[in-house]
């Protein structure tokens, strides 16, 4: 069975967030094993600047790489990254799931990627060109993992 992982800077605090992601696992486990990795922000002072931003950033992301896994396929969720349909993002996994038995997808803080963590992805992934809050982008990864099982697996969907 294929080894969905997600890497998330940052804690659900709101409980429709934490009731969300609950109902998507839960309806995920019948398509994949689903790992949710929450690693800790950085706080940001209100009097931060560009040094110290990039500092926070590279630390945040620092603790995402140590968390890697060596042998899974590794998508980093970027403004700046492919856009798919539900359609071809579901090709996109069956065909991900030829090659490699773990996806790693990552989705960073408030502050975004470093390049070099960037640089080390497989690939790069966009749901929008618009900024979403981190924590609903684990929502929406997670609403679109099903849509794209649903797909692959022929199952009806609502559009």
């Amino acid at each position: 069975m294929l080894t969905i992982n997600i890497i998330c800077v940052g804690k659900l605090k709101e409980k429709f967030f934490k009731d969300a992601v609950l109902e998507y696992s839960k309806r995920l486990s019948k398509y994949c094993k689903l790992n949710i990795l929450e690693l800790s922000d950085e706080k940001i002072p209100t009097s931060a600047n560009e040094n110290i931003l990039k500092e926070i950033k590279k630390k945040e992301c620092n603790n995402i790489i140590s968390h890697l896994k060596k042998d899974s396929f590794i998508i980093c969720l970027d403004l700046r990254g492919k856009e798919y349909t539900s359609e071809q993002f579901s090709k996109k996994l069956d065909s991900l799931t030829m090659q490699t038995s773990s996806i790693t997808f990552i989705i960073g803080g408030s502050l975004g990627l470093s390049e070099e963590l960037l640089s080390m992805s497989n690939e790069k992934i966009s749901f929008s060109k618009m900024t979403f809050p981190h924590q609903l982008m684990r929502v929406f990864l997670l609403e679109q993992l099903f849509r794209a099982f649903k797909i692959s697996f022929g199952e009806t969907y609502h559009r």
